[in-house]
């Protein structure tokens, strides 16, 4: 876990930690909702609003932007370690996902498309719509209701020489729980080497690193709003196979161009901005010189401080118990599990969920509702659960702000 300076370090360089513009303090336990914004890239954002210049010109303006987009892409592969491919800048990752998606399905050759039942629905959906496109047949390798995880071995029962394209859940918004993903796309390649293989990394990219070059796949993506930077664009990185493809783009345009029409500068600056974040946090952590080692040892980091506080939530923290501790209390996705990342998930045989979560809220402590939905239910909904608590950590949460977390509910079981 960090320690009480460099915690504080990091909590100074986010935008409204402890506190909403609109309710006054609160602790935010709604990360995978959307992170906090650093405030260098809410002062990034505010500077390049105000800028008139478009790329692609030439004035010294026009060239500074491009120089701006230029080292943006560059901290993007860092970030993703990527030794080819291309950074893309889109609308959002649901957007992003349903695009490499598509490309994929309509330029892969002959054969299924797999993916799994553990997927947020921006890949299932466009998996469905793009199979049915192209004539494939689109098959979902069931995962383990009781760990919300979907295995190796679950993939290499179900993945056939045929299969063109496959897409894997990095990690999942509603259990928290991160599959393996070097492994998964392993089973994949042994059996169907040519299988264009699609990462939905949105919920993982803030809880401890990306390493495309070696999970061996062909396309990454990820909302920067869930990774510390804002909304309104997503970024996804495509190896050079998936690039090769036919995609949407303007006739005439250069080879390997994914983007349409002008980007916002500012979004590619921001992401800058979150790159050099991890980076400095790496840089108290090691005296290594090379970024990339740097980012590595933020991501182990970040993952072991959330682990700690994961921990402190089902297990208790000085003398408050912890969740598994309270009578009626049921963890999705088990509590035993290691596989979790930055999230625990949980329902009450004795309090409705959208009670606690309204309790909670009114002792400023912000969490969020999880309900068998399109978004959900395909992890609720085969464990008879309508609905749960998602408690959604970062690594700038503190274990003070746990132990709060657990008094509170205490005091809501007991009422």
């Amino acid at each position: 876990m960090f320690d009480a300076a460099l915690l504080d370090q990091i909590r100074a360089r986010f935008a409204h930690v402890d506190s909403c513009p609109f309710t006054g303090a609160r602790i935010f336990f709604e990360n995978a909702g959307g992170a906090l914004t650093l405030k260098s890239v809410v002062e990034t954002t505010t500077r390049f609003a105000a800028i008139p210049d478009n790329q692609g010109r030439d004035n010294a303006a026009s060239h500074a932007l491009v120089d701006v987009i230029t080292k943006s892409r560059a901290d993007a592969m860092r970030f993703f370690n990527a030794s080819e491919g291309a950074v893309l800048f889109g609308e959002s990752g649901t957007e992003l996902l349903f695009r490499l998606i598509q490309d994929a399905c309509l330029g892969a050759g002959p054969g299924i498309v797999l993916g799994s039942t553990v997927e947020h629905p921006a890949s299932r959906s466009a998996c469905t719509r793009w199979a049915e496109v192209s004539g494939r047949q689109y098959i979902q390798v069931p995962h383990d209701d009781a760990t919300g995880q979907v295995t190796p071995q679950a993939y290499a029962e179900h993945v056939t020489p045929d299969t063109a394209v496959a897409t894997i859940l990095h990690t999942s918004p509603v259990t928290g729980m991160a599959m393996d993903l070097p492994a998964i796309a392993a089973a994949i390649r042994a059996k169907a080497p040519n299988a264009l293989i699609i990462v939905d990394g949105i919920q993982h990219a803030c809880h401890g690193g990306i390493d495309v070059s070696a999970a061996g796949i062909d396309g990454y993506v990820i909302s920067p709003y869930k990774v510390f930077s804002r909304h309104g664009y997503g970024i996804a990185w495509a190896s050079d196979r998936l690039t090769a493809l036919r995609h949407d783009a303007l006739t005439g345009a250069p080879a390997g161009q994914w983007e349409l029409g002008t980007r916002d500068t500012g979004a590619y600056a921001t992401f800058s901005d979150v790159v050099a974040y991890f980076d400095w946090l790496g840089g108290t952590l090691t005296t290594d010189t090379d970024p990339r080692a740097r980012l590595t040892a933020a991501a182990k980091a970040i993952h072991a401080h959330e682990h700690a506080l994961t921990q402190a939530m089902l297990r208790g923290i000085d003398n408050l118990p912890g969740l598994t501790d309270l009578p009626g209390v049921h963890i999705i996705g088990g509590a035993d599990n290691p596989a979790r990342e930055g999230l625990v998930s949980f329902y009450s045989d004795s309090v409705p969920t959208a009670q606690i979560v309204a309790a909670l809220n009114d002792a400023g402590i912000r969490t969020h509702i999880r309900k068998a939905d399109h978004y959900s239910g395909n992890i609720l909904t085969p464990l008879g659960q309508p609905d749960c608590v998602r408690v959604s950590l970062a690594h700038y949460n503190s274990p003070a702000e746990v132990r709060s977390f657990l008094s509170a509910v205490q005091s809501i079981l007991a009422e």
